[in-house]
Order: structure tokens, then C-alpha cells, then sequence
């Protein structure tokens, strides 16, 4: 799969390190290592990967090239928290959003790209693309990360269990992630049975159509884009209600879409407004927490994301094998009703922060 992910989310990262102010009390500083070489040295690692992905000669080594893959491909997610760090604390919403959906971009643009680039030229190319775009990402995004020395001297094991430390003392990280995990199992569950939808009748579209569907997605990412703003004015809690109403709602359109592609496309525009903007919120949120820990707040929040996508992507094909789009309409229809539920019994308490700013112990 070509990693627009990357692509978008340094994009959006260049812009944010070009405009944005840095508070007087911002550390500007990363966790455990300097961003400006780690993010290149990570990306030119997965440079390889990709490459022996793209000549594997057996299924064997390509499986063990995608393992490497899979560690190396995380720029995206050191970018974020970045963004967050450089940022003022009057727009750091709008930053992080900024950076967010290009990531979030980068992840519907990816079906597109690589459909039609393994159309193209075969499969083996989608990876020689991502590898020269990896390459390009790298050199770019050494020139645009300033100089950030380390907040923290911690041992790596220490510093991964301080991430279990800040979660046990700030209760509104612990919610916001529980919404965060809900958010990503929907969306996968979502993407997930639309592949089976549009590729069996009555549509039966091939591989490229069926990628196409993705760019209706990217309206979503303007709505993320205010979402951040959302959250500068104070408006993120209410403003998460509403998202997951209208994820709701985006699946009472896909259980009655039957065969008209426009309620198809439509419920594919509410679920990623929906979801997008409720996402890039919850990020806002838990990095208001804590200045010196926000690259460690942000792998608590990816690790919940991608359990919670992969428990959604699993749940889509026995679902679908089960009851077809009426068991997962229902499934997702269920799944932002527990949002709400959970939203609403801690937007009074949880989801509020204590008012103190989060320094687990050892930094320094």
C-alpha cells in the first residue's frame, strides 16, 4: 500500500513548523530523542523495507519485509505530537488539526493511489513509489524540524512505563482514548464492509472503482480542519457529541442505501466528518494535558487506535459473512450508540481535567 499517510502527514507537518509560534512556556522538546533526526532516520529505514517488500522473491521474505514495515513506518505518529509541541496553547487545536488530517488524508488517499498505481505497473511498483516518496519525505522533513533536544533522559523501559503512569493519574486521558479506540474500530468497520459492498451486486466494482470512493472521504478533512478550531474555543466536549450523532446517523443512511450509489457516497461523507473531526478532537484534548509528555500520550492513543481498527476490520468480515450490510450497519449503528453513552457519562467529569498539567515523574 503506498504510504500517502507519510506523504500527507509530512506535508501538513512542514506547514506546521513554518507557521506555527511556540508558546514562552512550551518545552519545544521531544520525549526521549531529537524528532529532527529520529523522524528522517525512521523513514529512510522504512525506505528499505519497502524496497525488499518490492523484491521479495518469495512470500516468506516479502511477510518479513512487512514486519519491518509495520516498526518503522511511525513518522506520522512522532509529527503529530511535534506539532502539538510547537504549537501555542491558544491555537494549538488548529495545528494539530492541520497535521491530523493530513495523516487521516493520507490514509483514504492511499486506496486511490495504490489502485492505480498497482494497476499501472503491478504491485511490486506501489512499493518502489512509497520508497522514492519515503526517500523525498526524509530529506524534506530533516530541512524542516528544528533542533528539539530531548525533555527526558529516561531509560527506553522506564519511559514506556511512564506512559502507563500518566494514564493511571489523568482519568481524562483514560476517556478520551476510550472514545479514540471506539472512533477508529467504527471507521475500519465501516471501510472495511464497503470493500465487500461495492465489489459484490449489485454493483461489482473492480479494485480501481471501488478506490475512487475514497475521494469522497476526503471531505472529511475540512471538517477536521475546523474541528481544531473547535477546540481553541472551547467547544471540543459538545463538539464530540455532535460527531458521534452524526456517525449514527451515517449508518442509518448505509442500511437504507439499497442499491443507490449517492446514499453510498453520502453515508461515506457523514461516517468520515464524523469520525475525522471527533478524532483530531480527542488528539487536541489529550495533548492539553501535558507539555512534556505528549509523544508518550500520543503511543497510548495510537496503540488503543489501531487495536481498536483492528478489532473493527475483523468484526466487518464476520459480520458481513454473517448478515451482509444489514449485521454491520447494525454493528456500527451500535458502536457510536456506546460512544455516546460513554460521552455522555463523562463529559460532567472524566472527560474534564483536573487543571494541572501532567509531569510524570523523571523528566527532566
Amino acid at each position: 500500500m503506498v504510504r500517502a499517510v507519510a506523504w500527507c502527514s509530512g506535508n501538513t507537518a512542514h506547514r506546521a513548523v513554518r507557521d506555527a509560534e511556540p508558546s514562552a512556556d512550551s518545552p519545544l522538546r521531544g520525549d526521549g530523542r531529537g524528532r529532527r533526526r529520529l523522524v528522517p532516520v525512521l523513514l529512510l529505514a522504512s525506505a528499505v523495507a519497502l524496497l525488499s517488500c518490492a523484491v521479495a522473491p518469495t512470500i516468506g521474505v516479502l511477510l518479513l519485509a512487512l514486519v519491518v514495515l509495520g516498526v518503522t513506518t511511525i513518522s506520522g505518529q512522532l509529527v503529530t505530537p511535534l506539532a502539538g509541541d510547537l504549537a501555542g496553547d491558544d491555537h494549538r487545536g488548529r495545528i494539530v488539526g492541520l497535521v491530523g488530517s493530513g495523516t487521516l488524508t493520507g490514509i483514504l488517499a492511499s486506496r486511490t493511489i495504490s489502485g492505480l498505481v498497482a494497476g499501472a505497473g503491478g504491485w511490486r511498483s506501489v512499493f518502489v513509489v512509497a520508497a522514492v516518496v519515503a526517500v523525498l519525505l526524509a530529506v524534506l522533513l530533516h530541512r524542516a524540524i528544528p533542533q528539539l533536544p530531548p525533555r527526558t533522559r529516561m531509560p527506553y523501559p522506564r519511559l514506556i512505563a511512564s506512559v502507563g503512569a500518566v494514564l493511571l493519574r489523568e482519568r481524562a486521558a483514560r476517556w478520551t482514548m476510550a472514545l479514540a479506540a471506539i472512533g477508529f474500530a467504527t471507521f475500519s468497520l465501516f471501510w472495511t464492509a464497503l470493500t465487500f459492498l461495492l465489489s459484490g451486486p449489485p454493483f461489482g466494482y473492480p479494485v480501481t472503482v471501488i478506490g475512487l470512493f475514497g475521494v469522497a472521504g476526503l471531505a472529511g478533512v475540512l471538517f477536521g480542519l475546523h474541528g481544531g478550531r473547535l477546540h481553541d474555543r472551547g467547544w471540543s466536549l459538545p463538539a464530540t457529541g455532535v460527531a458521534w450523532v452524526v456517525a449514527l446517523c451515517a449508518f442509518v443512511v448505509a442500511a437504507f442505501a439499497g442499491r443507490s450509489v449517492v446514499l453510498v457516497v453520502t453515508a461515506i461523507v457523514l461516517v468520515d466528518v464524523a469520525l475525522q473531526t471527533q478524532a483530531l478532537l480527542n488528539r487536541a484534548r489529550l495533548f492539553a494535558l501535558s507539555d512534556e509528555a505528549r509523544s508518550r500520550l500520543n503511543t497510548a492513543l495510537g496503540v488503543g487506535n489501531f487495536l481498536g481498527g483492528a478489532i473493527g476490520s475483523a468484526a466487518a468480515t464476520a459480520l458481513w459473512s454473517a448478515g451482509g450490510r444489514t449485521a454491520v450497519t447494525a454493528a456500527g449503528a451500535a458502536l457510536c450508540g456506546f460512544a455516546l453513552t460513554v460521552w455522555a457519562l463523562g463529559r460532567r467529569g472524566p472527560l474534564v481535567p483536573t487543571g494541572r498539567r501532567v509531569a510524570p515523574s523523571g523528566t527532566g
